[in-house]
């Protein structure tokens, strides 16, 4: 690819990211507590349907009466397989989507993205479409005083253009994107998220003595919104040495709210569910003005799968999502109840691994509904 070729692919991309940042804001918030509801549920790919099948059980027994009532219905929603994106050369295929735009609160399973080539991850895709900017996870080991909930920024950075970079004699560019709207918004939710749940301290990560103009963007407007919130004490630390931090027992419990961009939080929330007892065990939030999808933060497990142990996988992660789900349309006391009931599972011994050592999936599940 010649110089000119390159210059004009970013012209294209420069346009319709600047297009992009005119946009939000633009939409008014949804009244989630509003009825009827419909709830979409994917199950995605490898391990995907056998989680997602614990967690609809789950569901329709806690919200039996709420859909016997007609306030809310759970709608399955199919084709979203890695088979079909290859087939239809689509990250979401069109007639998927429109079946998910039609539910403004969706239980998505796992999906594979393939290697290489140019498809987008059906996430980034779903993230992008449904202007799902927040990515929120908590993760607790309350015996280590470890409490925190991360926000990643979850529609710019490296995964909105990841896949659209160039490359040619010899060399190669991938790109990233920061907008002032995106930072404000991802900033003023976790500060909101903050005030709204008693926190005190709200923790940047960025690595903006590197990646001066993208991250000190984000350290900068986030430090603006931070002005608005003199009752909550706002720290930065750069992405290394918060890594470390997270394992260092002399300073992680101070942590509660982490502010991050896209690809950081993406690695950092990783490391923390490991902390907590592995991906398997937190679930995920992906947070809009309109739409709300909530997922296990683990892949499809294509090893699992290849080694005939996709039965043996915790359905735990997605199980936590649908805590996370209940909670955030008006039904915290379910949420409680199904949390509550994860948290006896656990006490009683009893796990999920991927191992035959451990229960199948299913066993997990029929355990935490003898206890709800």
């Amino acid at each position: 690819m010649r110089a000119e070729e390159a210059a004009e692919a970013f012209r294209k991309l420069f346009e319709e990211q600047a297009a992009r940042a005119e946009r939000i804001g633009k939409e008014e918030p949804r009244d989630w507590s509003a009825r009827p509801l419909n709830i979409g549920l994917i199950p995605g790919d490898g391990i995907g349907p056998m989680i997602m099948q614990v967690a609809e059980a789950v569901l329709r027994h806690l919200l039996r009466d709420e859909m016997e009532a007609g306030r809310i219905c759970l709608l399955p929603i199919e084709g979203l397989t890695l088979q079909r994106r290859l087939e239809r050369q689509e990250s979401v295929p069109r007639d998927v989507l429109e079946q998910i735009r039609s539910c403004p609160v969706l239980l998505k399973g796992p999906t594979t993205t393939p290697g290489g080539g140019t498809m987008t991850s059906a996430n980034v895709t779903l993230r992008r479409e449904l202007d799902l900017y927040a990515n929120v996870r908590p993760v607790q080991v309350m015996e280590e005083g470890i409490d925190w909930t991360f926000f990643r920024e979850n529609t710019e950075g490296e995964y909105t253009l990841g896949s659209l970079g160039v490359e040619g004699d010899g060399l190669a560019f991938d790109f990233r994107v920061i907008t002032v709207p995106g930072c404000r918004r991802i900033a003023r939710s976790a500060f909101e998220y903050a005030r709204k749940t008693g926190k005190h301290r709200v923790t940047l990560v960025t690595k903006a003595n590197i990646l001066k103009k993208t991250d000190g963007m984000f350290s900068r407007v986030c430090r603006e919104v931070a002005g608005e919130y003199p009752d909550i004490q706002t720290d930065e630390y750069y992405v290394d040495i918060m890594a470390a931090n997270l394992v260092n027992p002399a300073v992680r419990s101070g942590f509660q709210v982490i502010l991050t961009p896209n690809l950081y939080g993406d690695i950092l929330t990783d490391e923390a569910a490991q902390i907590q007892g592995g991906v398997g065990t937190a679930g995920s939030a992906n947070l809009g003005d309109r739409y709300a999808m909530f997922e296990a933060i683990h892949g499809s497990a294509p090893r699992l799968m290849e080694q005939g142990l996709g039965e043996y996988a915790s359905p735990e992660s997605i199980l936590m999502a649908s805590v996370m789900l209940l909670e955030h349309i008006g039904l915290a006391s379910l949420g409680a109840r199904l949390r509550e009931a994860l948290r006896k599972v656990r006490e009683a011994g009893l796990y999920a691994d991927g191992t035959k050592n451990g229960m199948t999936g299913h066993a997990f599940g029929q355990a935490v509904m003898a206890r709800l």
